[in-house]
């Protein structure tokens, strides 16, 4: 039987009249940046997240670099990041002059430790960018009530996590910017790249609509240095026919989830943890193994596509070399690395695909 990791195909083919439709009004108008319909996806996105703001942007990762560059985040200045992540974590900090401090994750969650961000506040730090990864939310209040103690802003790094709640509250409207991606994999994926940022901010909101436009305003006259970071039309029109479907997709991913926990339960591998408090959307569904490679392989032979979130932590990337870490610095993301596996979980799973990959995980540790 074969299982791919993710099957895009199988979702668009259930949308795909629907999709057709809402390109061909962007064709038949022939506005392509900016307008209508990424004025639209924004107030949408904006009210599903609860946030007076959302300002379109043309991925996940120039969300975090135009947020930083809002709130003025420049040389020398230390944005506290977990190691454990997606490289624009970190990079966005390093592109400003920026130094990345890192501070080691939560075991059960894989979400950055309040008491190790405690640790890292020193007098250079100019914000605190905890990441909701695989679609769980970072334990975020005590991380914003040191911020608050330190006078430091908290940028949610919500990429993997649209839709995701802590306690009640939606994911982006939990500190003073949020950031998301649409890369095609994502539970509410584009056709291409696409990102999106919130806030309650009216100032910083004001500010990111300058600087995704080159920081222009009015035309040709330049207020900042920014970027093209602007969002297009055709993919805000695909994201909103999306959006109308997120919340079923959501269910779907949390019940096949569900089905793995059951039958999972008892085995060698350990499954996601999720906070009582959290409501995650299972952007990954991600198991620890300790032979994490052998058992990769073993599902490889039998058809079932699995990825690895994310096999070396930033703080041992080469390209961060000069800030002096090593081996044993961050143990909890260092055993992350070695033992995290995620498993196919998109909404279209059927039953029996699902059992497969249970019964091959169920093989591999009876051998």
């Amino acid at each position: 039987m074969n299982v791919p990791l993710l099957d895009l195909r199988a979702q668009f083919a259930s949308i795909e009249r629907e999709v057709r439709a809402a390109m061909d009004r962007v064709l038949e108008t022939q506005r392509f940046i900016g307008g209508p319909e990424v004025e639209g996806l924004e107030h949408e996105i904006a009210a599903y997240c609860g946030t007076r703001h959302a300002i379109g942007v043309s991925s996940g990762t120039d969300a975090i670099l135009g947020a930083l560059m809002a709130l003025g985040i420049g040389p020398g200045d230390e944005v506290i990041v977990p190691p454990f992540t997606f490289f624009a974590t970190a990079g966005c900090v390093v592109r400003l002059g920026g130094k990345p401090v890192f501070a080691d994750i939560e075991p059960r969650t894989f979400n950055i430790d309040p008491s190790k961000v405690e640790r890292a506040v020193t007098k250079r730090t100019r914000a605190i960018m905890p990441v909701h990864l695989f679609g769980q939310c970072a334990d975020v209040d005590p991380i914003v009530e040191i911020g608050e103690r330190h006078g430091v802003p908290v940028i949610e790094d919500a990429a993997q996590a649209l839709g995701a709640t802590y306690k009640g509250r939606r994911a982006g409207s939990l500190a003073r910017l949020g950031c998301f991606s649409f890369f095609p994999s994502k539970n509410l994926g584009a056709f291409g790249d696409g990102g999106i940022v919130t806030t309650d901010d009216d100032a910083l909101a004001a500010k990111l609509r300058v600087l995704r436009d080159h920081g222009q305003k009015p035309k040709y006259h330049y207020r900042f240095v920014g970027g093209n970071f602007r969002l297009d039309a055709l993919q805000a029109a695909v994201l909103r026919v999306k959006l109308t479907h997120l919340e079923a997709w959501h269910e779907a991913r949390r019940r096949n989830a569900g089905r793995y926990d059951s039958l999972l339960a008892g085995s060698a591998v350990t499954t996601p943890w999720i906070a009582p408090h959290n409501r995650t959307i299972y952007n990954q569904y991600v198991i620890r193994h300790p032979d994490r490679d052998g058992l990769r392989q073993h599902l490889s032979d039998r058809g079932v596509g699995t990825e690895v979130y994310y096999p070396v932590s930033l703080h041992l990337q080469e390209c961060f070399a000069d800030l002096g870490h090593r081996d044993g610095d961050f143990p909890e993301s260092e055993r992350a690395q070695r033992e995290v596996l995620a498993l196919p979980v998109y909404p279209e799973l059927t039953e029996e695909q699902i059992g497969h990959v249970a019964e091959c995980i169920a093989q591999y540790a009876r051998r």
